[in-house]
């Protein structure tokens, strides 16, 4: 599993537009809005390096409304929140 955190400024007027197509991409995982920096924030969860380059240069880059991205990826998982969330059995 490869995941990747990408910034995203979007065109005045057109957060939560965007932040609903992009959320609705295989691969994205989460897309928050922000009140910092960047307007908003998503984060990709994908197989492989080559599955994050298509998702980011093919399709998230079609998304009408993006001004810019950058990638970040991650490299090493410092919590176990991910994994104590997909073990959780609700005890």
């Amino acid at each position: 599993m490869h995941s990747a955190i990408i910034l995203i400024h979007a065109e005045h007027g057109r957060i939560r537009d965007v932040a609903e197509r992009i959320a609705e991409l295989d691969g994205i995982s989460e897309v928050y809005s922000t009140g910092g920096r960047v307007d908003m924030v998503a984060i990709a969860r994908v197989r492989d390096f080559e599955q994050l380059a298509e998702l980011v240069t093919g399709r998230l880059s079609c998304i009408e409304g993006i001004r810019d991205t950058e990638t970040l990826n991650a490299l090493q998982v410092h919590s176990r929140h991910d994994l104590d969330t997909m073990f959780d059995l609700g005890l």
